[in-house]
């Protein structure tokens, strides 16, 4: 027996060395919500309903995906450096969510849980600090960040928030998203050279949510295909009519939701990262951001404008900017299948499917504070 028990702990050992080790992390949790926020970039990697026997969190399941990108941001940056910036240092998507987060605060005052969180991003010369709340008795989270240049001149910067969902919460098919968005235009297929093929045309503008297809027809970006093998990103300027912007994704069978509720002037744009190819590796991100696209800082700043909006924030010399967000993860009616309208009314989230008369309350008693 001796020979054979060797092969088992080989195995165990084996199996072990393949699993990627737990990376440190804080939860943030009330009586409704439980969110896992990793020390290390900050991703918001797991969110999930106290007591829901599915345990589903919106961005993912590891043990499908091998990993979930959750949301994390992407802060001074947000896509590819330049081979200057490179050779700098600097990395894809900025530095915030690569650097070690320190937590400032952490604990509970009344009914409000919070947990506070500062980074110093050493090569754009900047600190970022984020804080993030939840109120007992609500399924809000309170998202307040600030940017603060350490320099002595004004300058544009680039901040996207990368909200990525991913399988099981994502199918094909029953996850639908939605947003309170106006013109649309689908990416230039030059800037990303892939393996993965195309679904979309290159760099057509469109109304949301009918894409221009690489066939010559269109499709309805609402949902990924039930055959899938492609990578596309689009984007969409946010109704600036609106004061608060939303975007959501609903999975249709499952009745879950996870929103975001934010000021539009602070990020005026929604990048749509549909990322389906084959196997149950799908994900999909929701990047609110400054700009249109995540593509390098010179091309944010030559592109100027798009659609008559602005493509990037100016952070004064040695003073701060900030944003607010709201997200939210609930279970829904059955039958809700459309988001017409998210709201804040008389301290509520209201969420509406007009046409299938369905409307959800959710308390949000911290509002937007202003």
């Amino acid at each position: 027996m001796r020979p054979l028990l060797v092969i088992f702990i080989s195995l165990a050992a084996v199996a072990a060395a393949q699993t990627p080790a737990p990376r440190p992390a804080v939860v943030l949790a009330n009586d409704k919500l439980e969110l896992t926020i990793a020390l290390r970039g900050g991703a918001m990697n797991r969110l999930v309903l106290k007591g829901d026997p599915e345990q589903l969190s919106p961005f993912g399941d590891p043990a499908v995906m091998g990993r979930t990108l959750g949301h994390f941001v992407c802060v001074d940056g947000f896509g590819d450096p330049s081979p200057e910036e490179r050779a700098a240092g600097l990395p894809g998507h900025g530095e915030a969510q690569r650097q070690n987060w320190e937590i400032v605060s952490q604990g509970k005052q009344g009914a409000v849980n919070t947990v506070k969180f500062l980074v110093n991003l050493p090569i754009v010369q900047e600190n970022f600090t984020r804080q993030l709340r939840m109120v007992d008795g609500e399924q809000v989270v309170y998202i307040d960040s600030e940017l603060e240049s350490l320099l002595g001149f004004d300058r544009p910067i680039n901040w996207g928030e990368h909200a990525t969902i991913a399988a099981p919460f994502l199918e094909p098919e029953k996850l639908a998203v939605d947003l309170s968005g106006t013109r649309s235009k689908t990416r230039d297929h030059a800037t990303v050279p892939q393996k993965v093929p195309y679904l979309l045309a290159s760099f057509q503008d469109f109304t949301w949510p009918m894409a221009p297809t690489m066939a010559g027809g269109t499709r309805d970006i609402r949902t990924a295909p039930a055959e899938h093998n492609a990578i596309d990103h689009v984007t969409t300027l946010l109704d600036p009519g609106r004061r608060l912007a939303f975007a959501t994704a609903l999975n249709t069978t499952r009745n879950y939701l996870l929103g975001y509720v934010f000021r539009t002037a602070e990020y005026p744009w929604l990048q749509d990262w549909q990322s389906y190819t084959t196997g149950p590796r799908l994900n999909r991100g929701l990047e609110f951001a400054t700009q249109p696209f995540d593509v390098p800082r010179h091309d944010v700043i030559e592109t100027n404008r798009m659609f008559d909006a602005p493509v990037y924030r100016w952070l004064p010399a040695k003073s701060k900017i900030g944003s607010r967000i709201l997200m939210f993860w609930t279970r829904v009616p059955e039958g809700m299948t459309h988001i017409d309208d998210v709201r804040l009314e008389g301290g509520d989230l209201v969420i509406e499917d007009r046409a299938a008369g369905k409307r959800v309350a959710l308390a949000a008693s911290l509002g937007m504070l202003d």
